[in-house]
């Protein structure tokens, strides 16, 4: 018997055509609340800096906004670039999230900077430095999350503690993320969606490796991909061709990343003109599943057998807000 596939949305909180970052933010409300209707698992926000083409720069906001709106799909961060952050801001404020809105709260992590050279040293400094201490960040941010945190020898909690604990997820391309999941015992979400590199590789790795925590006692993955949906197969095409410009990073800022960098393993900000080019929006023939719903829904399935999970990550990357809300919609109603 077939295993059914679990689908949940990531969202970039695009900022398309004349929108401005009120529509914008209105639209990623409305795809949330219409991704709970229809049957989606999980809802996740994208963090990015300085962006002209995209909206939240504070998933934990957007996230409190959205959740008062809503009332079981589950919310979270696709990803809180953690380099950026203290390890107790963070925890404190998931923390707070998930006691908001109890058992519905995944704090997605990500390592890139999120933006470009100078948008990265305003908001954080050093992220070099911050990169090479990433692992003790990760190693405290677990501890907070489980209540066992020490300071100088002294207990610190990060509250308010939430009635249940908030899952932790790992979004990375490459080994070293799969290997940081594996270590710190959380859940790994692999970006298919921008990535070259064998998945099926990376998630094995992460299986293997894989070491139980307190928050997460088995190995979990998600794969994240990208999707153009519609009714005919020539009009999915179509949109598809007019996705691969939907978002470029503003022309006089140098060294700006793509939009896509929130899943990505960039190093530093120096690494941001290379990631430029290494990161662009994927072409419609590489990496992205483009068809009507039953053809998705097989593209799907074949990734599910490749990559051994049943939980796919959705990101849309068609230019339209109401062309990209069908989508989903069509997706829905073949899958789910």
């Amino acid at each position: 018997m077939k295993r059914n596939l679990k689908l949940s949305v990531l969202d970039l909180a695009p900022v398309f055509g004349d929108a401005d970052a009120h529509y914008a933010l209105q639209q990623a409300l409305r795809l949330a609340r219409r991704a709970e209707e229809l049957g989606y698992h999980r809802y996740w926000v994208a963090e990015h800096h300085d962006m002209l083409g995209l909206a939240c720069t504070s998933p934990e906001v957007l996230l409190a906004h959205i959740g008062a709106q809503t009332s079981q799909i589950r919310l979270g961060s696709g990803a809180l670039l953690l380099p950026h952050y203290k390890p107790l801001k963070v925890a404190e404020s998931f923390h707070l999230l998930a006691s908001l809105y109890p058992g519905r709260i995944d704090l997605g992590i990500g390592r890139a900077p999120g933006g470009s050279a100078h948008a990265t040293i305003a908001l954080s400094g050093n992220f070099l430095e911050s990169l090479r201490h990433l692992p003790d960040a990760l190693k405290a941010l677990m501890e907070l999350l489980a209540g066992e945190y020490r300071q100088d020898g002294e207990p610190v909690v990060a509250r308010p503690v939430p009635p249940q604990p908030l899952a932790v997820w790992m979004l990375g391309t490459n080994q070293k993320s799969a290997s940081y999941a594996a270590e710190f015992g959380t859940g790994y979400v692999f970006g298919q969606f921008m990535s070259d590199n064998d998945g099926a590789e990376m998630l094995s790795a992460y299986r293997q490796q894989f070491r139980p925590s307190r928050l997460m006692p088995e190995p979990q993955a998600i794969v994240a991909v990208s999707i153009v949906c519609a009714e005919s197969e020539a009009e999915a095409k179509r949109l598809a061709s007019q996705t691969a410009g939907w978002f470029q990073p503003e022309a006089d800022k140098p060294g700006g990343t793509t939009a896509n960098a929130a899943l990505a393993g960039v190093g530093s900000p120096d690494a941001a003109s290379k990631a430029q080019a290494e990161l662009e929006p994927p072409t419609p023939s590489r990496r992205m599943l483009v068809g009507t719903p039953d053809q998705i829904r097989r593209k799907l399935e074949q990734l599910r057998e490749l990559y051994g999970v049943d939980e796919f990550l959705l990101v849309s990357p068609v230019p339209d807000y109401e062309k990209r809300l069908r989508g989903y919609e069509w997706v829905a109603g073949a899958c789910l």
